[in-house]
């Protein structure tokens, strides 16, 4: 008698709090399977095959083809450049000629008739004097002494050069930006015919203002 009416008691009746609880349990397996915005109603895939998934190539496939691109970049930048040097367009010049010192160190050294300009042919001429005298031990040793004292005049040309050019840069603006005398020497020393960027003058003696 008591066991039947425990069973009967036990067994839930429609419409009961036990049967609603089932429901929503089992509504709640139902949604997890079929899928709900936020979840990805899928199998998680494995780490492996997760960390595979995300892994991009830090360089491009086609390295060949990424050379040959940066390659063509560069030759542009350097003939725009070039081109700059050409025509003075100093927007597109490298930076090492940018700027008002610079252009001010460019027309002073070209308004000045420097020894270092023609320190190159000089030196082509002693070296075939020096060629021709190997069978005359005293020539070849006047020949490159007379050498040596060009050299020391040219260095000693250029270094009067610069002491005078700092004064105007120090006058006009105030300080001179490292690396500005060497920069005035190496120019100084080339063919003025060479030199880039273009000289703005094509005689001597237009100094700057």
């Amino acid at each position: 008698m008591f066991s039947r009416k425990r069973d009967v008691a036990e067994v839930p009746h429609p419409g009961s709090a036990t049967d609603g609880a089932s429901d929503a349990v089992r509504d709640a397996a139902e949604i997890e399977q079929a899928g709900t915005p936020g979840r990805k109603g899928r199998p998680t895939p494995k780490r492996s095959v997760a960390q595979a998934a995300n892994k991009r190539p830090l360089v491009p496939n086609d390295r060949r083809a990424a050379r040959q691109q940066a390659k063509a970049k560069l030759r542009e930048q350097r003939n725009r450049e070039y081109q700059a040097m050409l025509n003075g367009d100093e927007t597109h010049m490298p930076a090492r000629d940018r700027g008002p010192v610079k252009r001010y160190v460019r027309d002073h050294v070209d308004a000045r008739w420097n020894l270092g300009e023609f320190f190159l042919p000089v030196a082509f001429v002693f070296i075939l004097i020096n060629l021709f005298a190997t069978q005359l031990p005293d020539l070849a040793i006047l020949v490159l002494l007379a050498l040596y004292l060009v050299v020391l005049v040219t260095i000693v040309d250029a270094v009067v050069m610069w002491l005078g050019l700092k004064k105007r840069l120090v006058a006009k603006f105030g300080e001179v930006p490292r690396g500005t005398a060497m920069y005035a020497v190496m120019r100084a020393f080339q063919l003025r015919r060479s030199r880039l960027p273009r000289p703005t003058s094509k005689k001597h003696g237009n100094y700057p203002a």
